[in-house]
């Protein structure tokens, strides 16, 4: 294909459609890729966290089948939500002892978090949100405002897109500043009952923004914020949920109970579009995007059932994936100290995992196009695409993972040793 053809139809925003030595695959199983010449690649992206499962993924394409077969041909979306319902109730929240209302919402992960915002509007009358953001961007400059926050932090607590309040995430200004407590500064003091946030929204691995961590005491000193201040907490599960941190939902090893869930992304299995609304059963109902009579919105729907049903009845895959962090990790920590020097580290949590190389030096960039011709398929991430993503898919074998670790530590090690 002519990459004039990419230029012209692909999105300005796509980020490894549009990278240096990017391919064009032509098949794909499993963790395994391959371009129109017959190569073979080992995938790290896993679509963009999209296909948490692997590519074409066989045990879901026989359920699938089966269900089709018993079925006919299509699926009703209706009855393929209701059928979702049942399957998230009797292996997801009735283990945990939760209960949530779910709400079809789309096909976009911003519908479902749009959703939310509305229901927190509506449950609160109050129109303000306050969502998280890293806040490397603003230079420090003159004093400090307030006990030990630099100027970012007031920067954060000023900048908004329409009724959107961005404050900094956790550890955005190091270990010693805490900004949990800035926020209740500013909720204190700057805004009148009337102006407080209706909710937050909180990711609590930032997958597009670097692969920051919150720690579960910020996570659990935000929840309690919120019940202080009448404010809804909405956990957006878009890009992390869904297994990719080694349990369903990322955040229930704090033992935080959300408002709100939104899901997206790689909810379906197979990539297919669809996103959801978990919110709790006193809250108000909202006119939501209805499941559209035809066969791509059942199949979303019917494909997320059988995930839930092939994967998360019980805890066996969670813990695969868990004991496939910890090599991950170790590897990962490993690699990071042989070049502590020039400043590498590691950050991410389950299956979503960063290399982390100074910035703005271009050495992640780097280090993905040397592994693209080795073999092997990464992504960058943050501010200066100064973070090397390692997205694998949480089905990935764990000899495969390894023969992947291996050329990306052969990889780093061409880029470094020749800087």
């Amino acid at each position: 294909m002519e990459p004039r053809i990419l230029e012209r139809v692909q999105s300005h925003v796509r980020d490894y459609a549009r990278a240096a030595g990017a391919s064009l695959f032509t098949r794909a199983q499993g963790s395994m890729l391959a371009d129109a010449c017959g190569r073979q690649y080992i995938d790290f992206s896993s679509a963009a966290g999209a296909l948490n499962y692997g590519h074409d993924n066989p045990l879901l394409m026989q359920m699938l089948r089966r269900q089709l077969r018993e079925q006919g041909s299509s699926s009703d979306a209706a009855r393929a939500l209701d059928r979702f319902r049942d399957a998230i109730t009797s292996y997801l929240f009735r283990p945990r002892g939760w209960e949530y209302q779910i709400h079809y919402t789309g096909t976009t992960a911003a519908a479902s978090v749009e959703a939310a915002l509305k229901v927190a509007r509506r449950a609160t009358g109050r129109q303000n949100v306050v969502s998280f953001t890293r806040c490397d961007a603003v230079a420090r400059r003159g004093p400090s405002t307030c006990e030990g926050a630099p100027r970012q932090a007031v920067w954060a607590a000023r900048t908004g897109v329409g009724n959107t309040l961005f404050m900094p995430y956790d550890g955005s200004f190091g270990p010693d500043v805490d900004t949990m407590a800035y926020l209740e500064r500013q909720l204190d003091t700057q805004w009148r009952h009337s102006e407080r946030p209706a909710a937050v929204v909180v990711e609590t691995v930032l997958g597009e923004g670097g692969i920051d961590v919150l720690s579960w005491r910020w996570l659990r000193d935000l929840e309690a914020l919120c019940r202080r201040h009448g404010m809804l907490l909405i956990m957006d599960e878009t890009i992390v949920g869904c297994g990719r941190t080694g349990r369903f939902f990322s955040f229930e090893a704090s033992g935080v109970r959300a408002d709100m869930i939104a899901l997206s992304r790689s909810l379906s299995g197979f990539g297919l579009p669809v996103s959801l609304l978990l919110s709790r059963p006193d809250l108000p109902i909202v006119q939501y995007h209805a499941p559209v009579a035809d066969e791509n919105a059942g199949l979303a729907l019917l494909t997320a059932e059988q995930v839930l049903e092939a994967y998360w009845a019980d805890d066996s895959f969670a813990v695969h994936v868990r004991r496939k962090e910890r090599l991950l990790r170790d590897w990962l920590e490993n690699l990071a100290q042989g070049y502590a020097h020039l400043g590498l580290g590691v950050r991410g949590r389950g299956l979503i995992q960063g290399l982390v190389t100074p910035a703005p030096m271009g050495i992640a960039t780097e280090i993905a196009g040397k592994a693209l011709g080795c073999g092997l398929v990464t992504l960058t991430t943050g501010m200066h695409d100064e973070v090397l993503k390692i997205l694998p898919a949480l089905t990935i074998d764990e000899d495969l993972l390894v023969q992947g670790l291996e050329v990306l530590d052969r990889s780093v090690a061409e880029v470094l040793e020749s800087r």
